[in-house]
């Protein structure tokens, strides 16, 4: 009978402790995903800024024409793609 306590606390404890480890790494998911979107609005804000100003357009890609696949297009998230 004391066999089974420690067996059922030693399971309680460790699954204490996933739970725990789980909400740890979702918070670094989260973190890790608010960031990602923060650097990629600033990287639109500053290719923006880029083409406003004058000039803004290095000399090589001036010269070459519009590619179909350019970075320029809007990005979509994979999540947002139906099934």
């Amino acid at each position: 009978m004391a066999f089974l306590w420690i067996v059922t606390i030693t399971a309680l404890l460790a699954a204490v402790a996933a739970w725990s480890r789980v909400r740890a790494c979702n918070r670094n998911i989260e973190q890790l995903s608010r960031r990602y979107w923060e650097l990629k609005y600033q990287q639109a804000e500053l290719r923006a800024r880029l083409d406003r100003m004058p000039g803004g357009a290095a000399p090589a890609t001036a010269s070459e024409p519009a590619r179909p696949g350019d970075a320029r297009q809007a990005f979509v998230p994979i999540s947002s793609l139906k099934r």
